[in-house]
């Protein structure tokens, strides 16, 4: 699914409210989300998952056009784990 067809999703289930401001709802989800993440915090949506960062060391890499060796430096990288009721329902039989 991409952005435009969760707006129209949302849209769809929410006949009394504009376009415009379905997609301000949405845009202020996903602001919250990287606000918070961007402050080292974590976000935990009961039953669908846990939006947290995490760390990577600096490593030594390599350019894939010239096969020299570059220094990436350390950086933190986002991460979700899926909720207990997540996993259940992507392994229903």
């Amino acid at each position: 699914m991409i952005r435009s067809e969760l707006l129209a999703a949302l849209a769809q289930d929410n006949p009394d409210l504009r376009s415009e401001e379905v997609e301000q709802v949405l845009d202020i989800f996903f602001e919250e989300i990287a606000q918070r993440l961007a402050e080292g915090g974590r976000v935990e949506l009961r039953g669908f998952g846990a939006f947290s960062t995490r760390e990577r060391e600096a490593r030594k890499g390599r350019n894939p056009r010239t096969g020299e060796s570059v220094d990436v430096p350390a950086k933190r990288v986002p991460y979700f784990k899926p909720g207990k009721d997540m996993r259940r329902r992507l392994n229903e039989d």
